[in-house]
């Protein structure tokens, strides 16, 4: 729940900013000068790319969150048995342990969704953020029968 809130608190803020930047990108196209407008225009190119990158984000997550749901329900969320150090930080050998287990499990069936949503949360418990990002997308596109790009 505490992810959700910090995620939404961030997703008004960025709106928020967006909006004032796009304020300000109107105001210099208003001014009708050559120079003015140009920069109002390259001034509006950023918020929609925000708005763009934010909304890809959070369908991203949305879907994730859904495919961990839909496994939870069949009983089948990776149980998290990885040792931690006394800090609370993941041991690095207990999770490159948990990863091969993982991965060869993707490898025996390379076209369950599910199998590359455990593979996603192995490379993420790695540290491993963008293999982890690749991985989830891979399980979402099979869930979704998409075809997967390799």
């Amino acid at each position: 729940m505490r992810a959700k809130l910090s995620y939404a608190v961030t997703a008004a803020a960025l709106v928020f900013y967006f909006v004032l930047v796009g304020s300000r990108g109107v105001m210099l196209i208003q001014s009708g000068t050559l120079l003015t407008v140009t920069f109002g225009v390259a001034v509006l190119i950023l918020p929609v790319i925000g708005l763009w990158f934010l909304w890809k984000n959070t369908q991203f997550v949305r879907k994730a969150n859904q495919l961990a749901a839909e496994l939870d329900t069949e009983g089948g969320l990776p149980v998290d048995e990885l040792k931690r150090t006394p800090g609370g930080r993941i041991d690095r050998d207990s999770a490159d342990e948990v990863f091969a287990r993982r991965k060869a499990e993707t490898e025996a069936a390379p076209d369950d969704w599910r199998s590359w949503f455990r593979l996603a949360i192995a490379y993420h418990d790695a540290r491993d953020t963008p293999r982890a990002r690749k991985a989830m997308q891979r399980a979402i596109a099979l869930h979704e029968g998409r075809p997967v790009q390799v």
